[in-house]
């Protein structure tokens, strides 16, 4: 009686001890029986034969729920097996104009349409590779986006872009293009063939699995271009394996068939190919498509169309929280949303204003071989850390000297990991379940983020070049990123290369580029301090032609800092401290400072007027 007197009470007491002492007992239990199932379902495929591949995902959808909505895009709705049989007669055009056989690469420079999603599909079919680019780079970041591809020999690109694919026609047929197709029955070139017209004359016939019978799961998926946009271009490597364990994101977030996903992130970039479109593959979800995104139409559109689970990037939530407030802000279906970057009193703002909508932030990065999941929603926090999840895919956080730019080592030449409640640089081991495959044509950058004898001799860890600390409840934190590399409108900005571009100009000797914080927007935008030549004055005309020309919206400085003499270190690097924390503040220099004014197409003195327009969101950035 006594024995069960007491198993009664600590039956009783023990949801109280869990409580205070083990607050995440049970979120933590529901999340690792989710994460161990993914996993054994990853490798009951890896073991399939033939080869299952995320198209064969695709393909097991298209079968079992032919008549399901998969993609609704501008009003007109594509099911499962519409995009099954556009994607094969894109892939039967494709094979009888001799444009690809299996194992080639093909380019793809579209925007948001549901003719990217069946080109990727088209080209999975037949065995070929896809380099997904950037639909907003221009000329010089043009090709050299292909030139990261060298071998390909197809390029694919949307109606709208044919202007763009003009403008460096004979660059890519030095390229080894030879053939360029445009999705648009209309072209303005004899020189480009109509992807459209030959598709609609082609068979929507199965297309034969043998074009694909050589894939293995190591053979490249997709490149997707990382941080080098802004100039020369890094192609991080997506192979097969990658693809199929990415069908899992949305999966391990609980989203299922019944769910609509809203889509406005490119395609072309990580967060809207692997996590919204392959993501919706493996769920079966309707995919709401939008060309772009869009603050001011973004909820009505989510009413309109029932959607429950959205992406974002922090940039995205913080602009629906500077929209003009609505009775309806509240009122809609989305009870998700799923996405990284988002910063802690945007978050906080978001769920009052939009109400209670789960939020997953995440942290991953598009080359990288870990990644953390916030599951538990603490505020402000990328993921949450865990035994298993360490023993799985190993990792580290380690010591790091910003001012020498490298991890700090022992007397043994090893690295030191940093304790709970420190920050550090992420590392993590490179092992057959956590490849890191590198960037094409480019073994300097892949070596470089190779991090050799971290914690015994011979090891080799993957660098992700991101601080991050861990804290005593064992909640993981992004701190900032290491060396010349800012974040700005969700994208990388490599420095150097902006660098590189600014200094192509004839009047400027010197330049030194870095982001700078501006209160109420997320990440840093890009400023450069300038040295000119001798006897040269600034441009402001030309200057502001010539980023608009050769680099993206998100990578363009918007202020320009006019130095006499620039700062560097005994061993010639240039300092940037100091001016970064002097950022775009008139006050805070005599040095000229210029503003890239959109509106009259030049760059502007930056006085104390703009100064204040900036920080009161009076002149958008």
């Amino acid at each position: 009686m006594l024995l069960a007197s007491l198993l009664l009470g600590a039956l009783l007491i023990a949801p109280l001890l869990l409580r205070r002492f083990l607050p995440y007992f049970w979120t933590d239990l529901v999340y690792h029986a989710e994460l161990l199932r993914i996993l054994l379902k990853f490798v009951s495929r890896r073991r399939r034969r033939p080869l299952f591949l995320a198209l064969d995902r695709f393909l097991e959808q298209a079968k079992t729920r032919p008549n399901k909505a998969f993609i609704v895009f501008e009003n007109k709705r594509y099911s499962f097996r519409d995009a099954d049989r556009e994607s094969n007669r894109i892939a039967h055009a494709l094979r009888d104009a001799s444009a690809l056989s299996p194992g080639d690469t093909a380019l793809l420079f579209m925007h948001n349409e549901p003719e990217f999603i069946f080109c990727w599909l088209a080209l999975a079919k037949l065995g070929c590779a896809c380099a997904l680019l950037n639909s907003s780079i221009r000329a010089r970041s043009l090709t050299s986006s292909v030139r990261c591809c060298r071998g390909a020999t197809v390029l694919i690109a949307s109606a709208e872009l044919q202007e763009a694919v003009e403008e460096v026609y004979e660059d890519l047929q030095q390229e080894g293009l030879t053939r360029i197709f445009i999705t648009a029955e209309e072209l303005r070139s004899s020189r480009l063939k109509s992807l459209t017209r030959a598709a609609q004359e082609s068979s929507d016939a199965d297309v034969p699995q043998k074009l694909r019978a050589n894939v293995s799961f190591t053979s490249p998926a997709v490149y997707i271009y990382t941080s080098g946009t802004t100039g020369l271009p890094k192609a991080a490597v997506i192979n097969q394996t990658r693809l199929l364990a990415a069908l899992a994101v949305l999966a391990s977030n609980g989203v299922t068939d019944t769910d609509v996903i809203y889509v406005t992130l490119p395609l072309y970039h990580t967060a809207g190919f692997l996590v919204g479109f392959m993501g919706s593959i493996e769920t079966g979800s309707t995919i709401i498509l939008r060309r772009r995104f869009s603050a001011s139409r973004f909820w009505d559109e989510c009413r309109a169309h029932g959607v429950t689970v959205i992406q974002y990037i922090g940039e995205v939530l913080r602009y629906l929280c500077n929209t003009p407030q609505r009775a309806s802000d509240q009122q809609h279906g989305v009870r998700l949303a799923v996405g990284n970057g988002l910063r802690s009193d945007v978050w906080r703002e978001f769920l009052k204003r939009f109400g209670h909508i789960e939020i997953r932030e995440f942290y991953a990065s598009t080359e990288g071989n870990v990644g953390f999941v916030n599951y538990a929603g603490k505020l402000g926090a990328v993921g949450r850390v865990s035994f298993l999840h360490k023993k799985l895919f190993p990792y580290a956080i380690i010591q790091y000297n910003t001012e020498l730019d490298e991890p700090l080592r022992d007397s043994r030449g090893l690295c030191v990991e940093v304790p709970k409640g420190h920050t550090g640089l992420l590392v993590s081991k490179i092992t057959e379940i956590a490849p890191f495959v590198g960037y094409a044509q480019n073994d300097q950058q892949t070596e470089k983020k190779r991090l050799r004898n971290v914690f015994k001799h011979g090891d080799v860890y993957f660098n992700s070049g991101d601080l991050m600390k861990i804290d005593h409840d064992n909640f993981i934190y992004f701190q900032d990123r290491v060396g010349d590399t800012f974040r700005w409108k969700g994208e990388n900005v490599a420095t150097t290369e902006v660098s590189d571009i600014i200094s192509m100009l004839d009047f400027v000797e010197e330049a030194n580029v870095y982001g700078v914080q501006v209160p109420g927007h997320e990440g840093r935008i890009g400023m450069a301090a300038v040295k000119l030549k001798d006897g040269k004055e600034f441009e402001c005309k030309k200057a502001f032609e010539h980023v608009c020309r050769f680099l993206p919206v998100y990578a363009r400085p918007r202020f320009i800092r006019i130095q006499s003499s620039m700062d560097i270190t005994s061993t010639f690097k240039q300092l940037k401290l100091k001016l970064v924390e002097a950022g775009f503040n008139p006050s805070m220099t005599s040095d000229s400072l210029y503003f890239l004014c959109e509106r009259e197409q030049t760059y502007v003195s930056l006085n104390a007027s703009i100064y204040r327009q900036i920080l009161s969101h009076s002149i958008k950035l």
